[in-house]
């Protein structure tokens, strides 16, 4: 799991950009899960308080109440800050997105592209999958050291949305690095929203030139049919066809680049489930139930407010406080999970919310897990004797506030 980390409570409250609480919260969920399950918290120093939410049902709780709402439009007006007012303004037309919207209007988003994400459809994409991940794994071993990160599990999801999409796999470096950028914690200062204009910028007018040619020039792919219901009016606006787009090509490979990546740290760090994978892939079903459960890819979900009074725990929170789920903490509850400090590739049951609950489920839980299935009996097919090629305190997490996923990861091992 790491070196231990503790965190103490101050006046200022906890402040979920703290490098610290990156490099190992779960020692602090503990902590707050047994005294204070409902903490005031801040995203960075100069941001105002929210509620974070740390145990398993309360999280459930929050993410299924429709009280609680999704869209900050939703919210008392009175608690929304200059900021967020400036921020709707410039970054509108992809904060405003199917991940941030309540009923009714989820419903009708998401309706538009889930028969894209379905089982039957994820399937037909298995032996292309397949076929990928076996490419990479044969090149990387002509290397003596290679990052699980940038060279294997970014390639994998990125590649197949880009061909759902319909977007050049070649420019998949391009969205990557504009979804770090506006995904880092710093863009929740006034500088950091500065910085990242023209960054979003850019990604808006890609997103429109791919539009623009799909319009000229229908494909068989997921732009073209999003655009055609555009087109079919009272489905989508221009801007929520933009916003669509954005999601897709950001939450289709997001979670599972970080999935793969801390799921091979977890073997890394624990050999004896390694050898156990090894010597039955087969098990790399459960094995990725684990790993979305121990280092989960979301650190907390997005922040919600409260559209009147409630209470969770006992605490009271006001009409327009902004709340913060913890998955990363629920899914080590000590109540719902045995031993949950301990990594087993055969946990069962394995009730972990990953994928979240309620209406924001995800969209994209069945190709993720797919992808990481045949991503890990790759890995270990191709590489008996893979182990870290750095030392593990050296290992860096990104930045994001939401987001729990390495910079990289660098390996070797004999083929």
């Amino acid at each position: 799991m790491g070196t231990s980390t503790k965190l103490k409570f101050s006046s200022e409250g906890i402040v979920l950009a703290d490098p610290q609480m990156k490099s190992n919260p779960y020692e602090l969920y503990r902590q707050l899960r047994a005294e204070s399950p409902v903490c005031r918290v801040k995203f960075t120093e100069q941001s105002s308080y929210a509620w974070l939410i740390t145990r398993y049902d309360d999280v459930i709780s929050v993410l299924r109440d429709p009280r609680i709402a999704n869209d900050r439009r939703n919210i008392p007006s009175s608690k929304q800050s200059v900021r967020l007012r400036v921020l709707y303004k410039v970054f509108g037309p992809v904060i405003f997105n199917m991940l941030t919207s309540d009923e009714p209007n989820h419903t009708r988003l998401r309706g538009l592209v889930h028969k894209a994400f379905t089982q039957k459809r994820v399937e037909e994409l298995r032996a292309r999958v397949e076929s990928l991940t076996n490419e990479l794994a044969h090149a990387l071993r002509e290397k003596q050291t290679w990052d699980v990160v940038g060279d294997y599990a970014l390639p994998i999801p990125t590649t197949i949305i880009a061909e759902m999409l319909g977007v050049p796999s070649a420019d998949r470096k391009r969205f990557k690095r504009w979804s770090d950028s506006l995904l880092l914690s710093s863009a929740t200062s006034w500088t950091g929203m500065i910085r990242n204009v023209p960054m979003f910028m850019a990604f808006l007018r890609y997103i429109r030139g791919l539009v623009k040619a799909r319009r000229k020039n229908p494909q068989d792919d997921l732009i073209s049919a999003l655009v055609l219901a555009e087109e079919a009016g009272d489905k989508l606006t221009e801007d929520e066809l933009v916003s669509m787009i954005f999601l897709l090509l950001i939450a289709g490979y997001e979670t599972t680049v970080n999935l793969i990546g801390n799921g091979t740290l977890a073997l890394l760090e624990n050999p004896e489930q390694l050898e156990k994978l090894r010597a039955n892939p087969g098990l790399a079903v459960p094995a990725v139930e684990e790993f979305l459960r121990y280092y989960s890819p979301l650190d907390y979900t997005q922040s919600r407010g409260a559209r009147t009074d409630i209470t969770i725990a006992g605490s009271t929170i006001r009409a327009g406080d902004i709340i913060v789920a913890a998955i990363g903490s629920a899914n080590r509850d000590e109540l719902q999970f045995t031993n949950p400090d301990v990594m087993d590739i055969t946990r069962d049951p394995n009730r972990h919310i990953a994928f979240g609950q309620g209406i924001h489920y995800c969209l994209g839980a069945f190709l993720a897990r797919m992808e990481a299935q045949i991503a890990f009996r790759t890995i270990v097919e191709h590489f008996p004797d893979l182990r870290l090629a750095v030392a593990r305190d050296t290992l860096q997490w990104r930045k994001s506030m939401l987001i729990r996923g390495l910079e990289e990861l660098p390996v070797k091992g004999s083929a």
